[in-house]
């Protein structure tokens, strides 16, 4: 089980700020993969995936990270300077 945080335009397409997932995903690609086909929600919410950052365990990772032993994974839009 981990812990995926939705943030921004994420969470409100998805609808939810958090949730506990079960996965046999090997990477956060393929955990997308199996949350795009849950419902149509999450296939909005990443139809385009180039426009969205993730974080394992609170560090920056790409779409091909593994995810053995992650506990937290966070989908977010990229962060604009200021």
């Amino acid at each position: 089980m981990m812990d995926v945080l939705y943030f921004a335009w994420l969470r409100e397409r998805i609808g939810l700020p958090k949730e506990r997932v079960e996965t046999e995903a090997a990477t956060v690609a393929d955990l997308v993969e199996e949350l795009k086909v849950r419902e149509e929600r999450y296939a909005m919410a990443f139809a385009d995936t180039s426009s969205i950052r993730v974080a394992l365990d609170q560090e920056l990772a790409d779409f091909s990270a593994p995810l053995a032993g992650v506990r937290e994974v966070a989908f977010f839009p990229p962060m604009t300077g200021g």
